[in-house]
């Protein structure tokens, strides 16, 4: 490589290798007209890096090419993100879904006018063969177009049989997709797949899914509106790039002749990642993104390469697995967070007392008005849960010196509604925050298993005291938080 090279272009790629930014520095500087996103960013600069291509010893190809997939509301620059990509990467072609058919995205069987032979015309993923087919509008695509699309993205090849004609064409790329959501919002309490009305198998073929929300934020809309204005007014040359775009693809070009090995390590550690990922997804209840299987252990493996091609490195090391799987994690696993709904989890109970409040008893009283829902989204019930964690680790830390008994359920109610004395106001507002807590509390004890109830036993005395204090610690038992668990 160092004979292809000048010594200028040979010491500029060492000095690059060595940045202690590159990560960062490489982002900004491919993309310094779109705000924030910064995983998204990740995403896109490993994708070009790529994996390493491998063939089994029976003779199977595994793709090194990693496809990406940005899902999100409008107007949050997806297709920023896909332009500027076809303009960066020179094997890169850019097509619509709603306007591209099965033929034109693979290859088509036609007529020569001159020798009225049949010959095969090259569709988009075969021009984008050892490059970047950017799709935007993928969720508009018609379904037997988009199945036509599956070999390609797996086995990265497409197999022609149409008149008279039979051939296997390489398809080497790397697919950059981008969709809207079903409504045009993307919707929390659903599953990514009911979001985007995508099937599990082409779902599968993605290494990383990214999830673009436009939430209201005063400070990220202000910065947004400060870029647009910035660019709109030519003020976007005054934008610091640490590397010029021709020097990013020609140290791209460079780290791809590089095929890194995973070491002892990092083969223990995906192991370990991916087991904790297969037992999570079995453990979770409620709606998933989808099962995670091989193809997401092959996508870490992948992620984890790029990361070691981008820093110039012969080994997959420990720090880039992880770096995968914080990618990975952050792009599939945590898409949706629904909202926490306490009173679907009373069953049949809560259906019950509902109905006996909302139905008068004679038929001469008016019915009485509908209970409150308790719901609330993940952000505060996670915040909420933390909170409780750390107040209550911290007073079995202080009993521990002082010998004291612990945290039992209702001094936890006690500190909470002590702690929010400030912003209740009215005495129906109080009992809806006493049962909101215990709620949280009976979630954590017995849904999650993150708070642990201890009940006396062994208790001296008469029969009757006895069963009176067992029946005080059922109520108000004493809560430890499990030894084992750490807070995200």
């Amino acid at each position: 490589m160092k004979q292809q090279m000048t010594d200028g272009e040979w010491r500029h790629m060492y000095e690059m290798s060595h940045d202690k930014n590159l990560y960062s520095n490489l982002i900004n500087s491919l993309f310094p007209s779109i705000y924030g996103n910064e995983e998204v960013k990740r995403g896109i600069l490993l994708m070009l890096f790529g994996g390493v291509s491998k063939t089994t010893v029976e003779g199977t190809s595994l793709r090194g090419d990693i496809n990406c997939c940005i899902v999100g509301d409008p107007s949050t620059a997806k297709s920023q993100f896909l332009k500027q990509v076809s303009q960066f990467s020179p094997r890169a072609v850019y097509t619509s879904g709603k306007a591209s058919s099965a033929a034109s995205l693979t290859a088509a069987v036609v007529r020569d006018e001159e020798t009225s032979d049949f010959v095969i015309e090259a569709g988009a993923l075969m021009l984008a063969d050892n490059g970047v087919c950017c799709i935007d509008e993928f969720d508009k695509m018609d379904e037997r177009d988009r199945v036509a699309i599956h070999e390609a993205m797996e086995q990265q090849t497409i197999s022609i049989a149409k008149a008279g004609v039979r051939a296997t064409l390489n398809a080497r790329t790397s697919i950059l997709a981008a969709a809207n959501p079903l409504g045009g919002r993307y919707d929390r309490a659903k599953s990514l797949q009911q979001n985007i009305d995508l099937g599990a198998p082409i779902m599968s073929r993605f290494d990383s899914f990214f999830i673009l929300v436009d939430e209201c934020n005063e400070v990220t809309d202000y910065a947004v509106t400060r870029k647009i204005v910035d660019l709109h007014s030519n003020i976007e040359e005054n934008i610091e790039k640490v590397y010029t775009k021709q020097e990013v693809l020609q140290y791209i070009s460079f780290a791809r002749k590089f095929k890194p090995v995973i070491n002892t390590e990092a083969g223990e550690l995906l192991v370990r990642h991916y087991s904790h990922l297969r037992l999570r997804d079995t453990t979770t209840t409620g709606k998933s993104t989808w099962r995670i299987t091989v193809r997401q252990l092959e996508s870490m493996i992948r992620l984890a390469e790029a990361m070691a091609r981008m820093e110039i490195s012969d080994e997959v090391q420990p720090k880039h697995v992880r770096e995968a799987y914080r990618l990975l994690n952050k792009s599939i696993i945590r898409v949706e967070q629904p909202d926490i709904h306490f009173d679907e989890e009373n069953g049949m109970e809560a259906e019950d007392e509902a109905l006996s409040e909302t139905t008068p008893a004679n038929g001469s009283e008016d019915p009485a008005p509908p209970k409150k829902k308790l719901v609330l989204n993940f952000e505060e019930y996670k915040t909420l849960s933390n909170m409780i964690v750390v107040h209550m680790r911290r007073e079995e830390a202080r009993s521990e010196e002082e010998n004291l008994e612990g945290v039992h359920r209702s001094d936890l109610i006690e500190w909470y509604l002590n702690r929010i004395a400030d912003q209740i106001e009215s005495e129906d507002e109080l009992i809806e925050k006493k049962e909101l807590i215990e709620k949280v509390i009976d979630r954590l004890i017995y849904h999650e298993y993150v708070i642990i109830p201890i009940s006396k036993v062994g208790f001296k005395g008469s029969k009757k005291k006895q069963d009176e204090e067992e029946e005080e610690g059922e109520e108000d038992p004493l809560l430890v938080v499990h030894p084992n668990y750490i807070i995200d």
